[in-house]
């Protein structure tokens, strides 16, 4: 019969209590039941065994055998001083305690030389500590170069030994320690020893060697001097706290635990005092290291055009300092992030240990190397176990200089659009070059600002890339970014580079914004507008230059009078601001704007993003945008200054041209808040032209008058132009 526990003592977050539930499934399915499955539903782990409670319990308290965790490579292990610890073990007669007592041996046996080394280092600085030496007396010492060059060439011997023994052990260990040395190192190409942050620095953070807290944990749960190694009078309540997570008042330790259970760590300010002791449970603490086994590290070439290799622990990655509310540059560092997944589907060790073996998201041929890529390989399906949650963890100093895995939140993959997502990849060098640049010597913190808000609203969308919303917030902040090329504030940044249409349907929201975003983004395909927001050319010059990302409106109303300058100096007559194919302005989206229905801002923010699109694909394959059917229609008066200033000469089907050569009075009447003068010149301008019209136009205020002149800088059809021209003067037909 399978009974399925719901193991309160469980949970993604704090990091130890998720190892726990690792340590769990690992240590049954080992040694109790093969066929044992977990999951997670919610913040609790489920464990499907045929164990029932008692049975479980009993288990753990008198026939679990302890994986042999040591780490003789370390000092703090305790292999080379007489350590409690080790010798509780050593001496033990349980059954239980066999592999650990044969991996002590082992390790002693190839500790020799190491031994002696280590010794040589602490009998060099037993001079300095002789009893009753003055303070004088300790620094002459301490500060002659007989003193310091013996102990510098000890150190390097200890070193050097260190090293070499590392690949020994590795060589030559069998067994269940050996486990242990695969989850807290790897060797690289070149024989030196990697570490993944998840163990410190190869079991070790600082002075605290887990292996050495390990065995004397074991030591309050279990009776090492005895035949059997019972369980001691407190160990039930312990295993209690640590499974079913029920209160256990009498199972605090005032003892080290680490980085991962930051809330009770101890230190400066984590306690009544200034400073207080580390408070662990020990049955958390072993079934947390015994979950560590499952987490098993290896070699991977990162970065391969590099050529560098690292130590590659499943699931992680390079920070990034952002996605998460307490984000800075400062927390990038040398450890990064490790995510873990949440998986929902009952799984056996064996699954489980396959999932982490697998454990590294790629983009395309690329692994990635940040959290950043890790959310959108993720997204993008990278990860094909049917794993819909990850529990980001951050390896950052906190509380002082001490390193924690800070839980940085959940990802939540169950609603990706991988479709969507592979935009993003078009940014990938740019957004290198970029990061590289907010990150240099003399970035200004503006910049740096900048870089974070981009950063955080691309999580932002690789969590949620069905909402329209948060890609607009991308294409917004990539516009602010891209404006320190305009002002010359990032000397090495680039434009931004060619992206793919499917970027407006990501961001399609059905409101008008974007699609006139879209129709003045693509204008004008022959002499596009993007060298008026940008410097494109390799002089420099920035006379072309009109936009400057402040103000919609005034962005707008400039692109159209540098239009008209530009055209007076070729001596043409037209307003050379023509529609790409599928990028034209619609009637109704027309009629928001000039009745202040349309962000300015906002439509200006997503045009000058927008202005990267890559025309070619555009041509081929324009996006149709939603939008609700709308009867509205701009203002006739506005609809005559429209057709005054058109591209093109306008031609009827029956047979009138209409070709109004485009005057830059209206504009500047306009741009004044004058809409009466600028209503009375276009009809005079229709009349000599032919058309027979009748514009009774109401009061307009001023800021009326400047929306009526940044409407002329979104393009319309021909056939928009003669639907204009069929309302003003009935007699004309429609095509």
């Amino acid at each position: 019969m399978i009974r399925v526990h719901e193991l309160g003592g469980c949970a993604p977050a704090p990091l130890a209590h998720y190892l726990k539930a690792l340590g769990v499934l690992r240590l049954v399915a080992k040694q109790a039941d093969e066929d044992a499955r977990g999951w997670w539903e919610g913040d609790r782990f489920r464990l499907a065994t045929a164990l029932t409670r008692e049975a479980l319990e009993r288990f753990f308290l008198h026939k679990y055998a302890p994986t042999p965790l040591v780490s003789p490579w370390n000092k703090g292990a305790g292999f080379f001083k007489d350590d409690p610890g080790i010798a509780s073990i050593e001496h033990s007669r349980a059954n239980r305690f066999i592999s650990f007592r044969r991996a002590v041996d082992e390790s002693r046996i190839r500790l020799n030389k190491l031994s002696t080394a280590d010794k040589a280092v602490r009998d060099i600085k037993a001079l300095a500590k002789q009893p009753g030496m003055s303070a004088v007396e300790r620094d002459r010492i301490r500060n002659s170069e007989g003193y310091k060059a013996n102990l510098r060439e000890a150190e390097r011997r200890f070193m050097q030994l260190k090293e070499s023994a590392i690949p020994d052990l590795r060589s030559s260990w069998r067994g269940p320690h050996r486990e242990w040395l695969d989850a807290a190192m790897v060797l690289a190409d070149d024989g030196k020893p990697k570490y993944p942050a998840l163990l410190g620095s190869g079991g070790n953070d600082g002075r605290l060697d887990f292996t050495n807290s390990f065995m004397k944990r074991l030591g309050d749960l279990y009776m090492l001097d005895s035949d059997d190694a019972g369980p001691k009078p407190e160990a039930r309540a312990w295993f209690s706290g640590a499974l079913w997570g029920e209160p256990a008042p009498s199972s605090v330790r005032r003892q080290p635990v680490g980085q991962y259970l930051p809330g009770t760590a101890g230190g400066a300010n984590n306690g009544n005092g200034p400073e207080s002791a580390g408070v662990v449970n020990p049955a958390d603490f072993v079934l947390m290291l015994e979950g560590t086994i499952t987490v098993t590290s290896q070699a991977s070439r990162r970065f391969g055009s590099l050529g560098t290799s690292r130590a590659a622990s499943p699931f992680a990655m390079d920070a990034v300092g952002a996605g998460y509310a307490s984000a800075s540059p400062e927390d990038e560092g040398a450890r990064g992030e490790q995510w873990f997944p949440v998986w929902t589907r009952p799984s056996t060790y064996v699954e489980l240990r396959r999932l982490f073996a697998d454990g590294r998201a790629q983009l395309g041929a690329r692994q990635a190397s940040t959290s950043l890529d890790m959310a959108r390989a993720v997204g993008s399906l990278g990860i094909s176990r049917g794993v819909k949650t990850f529990q980001r963890y951050g390896y950052i100093e906190r509380n002082g200089q001490s390193k924690l895995a800070v839980p940085l939140g959940r990802f939540d993959v169950a609603d990706q659009n991988a479709g969507n997502l592979a935009c993003i990849g078009d940014l990938d060098v740019w957004l290198r070059r970029f990061r590289r640049e907010a990150r240099g010597r003399h970035a200004s913190a503006r910049l740096l600002s900048m870089e974070k808000a981009l950063t955080d609203a691309l999580f932002a969308v690789v969590e949620r890339p069905s909402d329209p919303a948060r890609w607009q917030q991308v294409l917004s902040r990539l516009a602010e970014a891209e404006g320190f090329v305009a002002y010359g504030n990032a000397s090495r940044l680039r434009p931004l580079p060619a992206l793919r249409p499917e970027w407006v349907l990501a961001s399609d929201d059905g409101m008008p914004e974007l699609r006139l975003a879209v129709t003045f983004a693509l204008q004008q395909p022959a002499d596009p507008i993007r060298r008026h927001w940008l410097p494109l050319d390799k002089s420099g010059r920035r006379s072309e230059v009109v936009m400057h990302g402040r103000c919609g409106l005034d962005d707008a109303v400039a692109l159209l009078e540098r239009r008209l300058t530009e055209a007076s100096q070729q001596e043409s007559r037209h307003l050379a601001l023509t529609a790409s194919h599928g990028a034209a302005a619609r009637v109704a989206d027309l009629a928001d704007l000039i009745a202040g229905g349309v962000d300015m801002d906002r439509t200006l923010a997503l045009a000058r993003s927008l202005m990267a699109l890559e025309r070619r694909k555009w041509a081929q394959n324009p996006a149709l945008l939603d939008g609700p059917f709308s009867s509205d229609w701009p203002d006739d008066a506005w609809l005559a200054i429209r057709l005054c200033m058109l591209p093109w000469p306008l031609e009827t089907p029956s047979g009138f041209r209409l070709d109004v050569g485009a005057d830059p009075a209206i504009v500047r009447r306009l741009s004044a808040g004058d809409a009466a003068s600028a209503v009375d010149i276009a009809l005079r301008r229709l009349q000599a032209a032919g058309v027979r019209c009748t514009v009774r136009m109401a009061a307009a205020s001023a800021d009326a008058a400047r929306r009526w002149a940044a409407a002329l800088a979104f393009p319309i059809t021909k056939r928009t132009a003669r639907r204009f021209l069929s309302r003003l003067d009935p007699n004309e037909e429609l095509a």
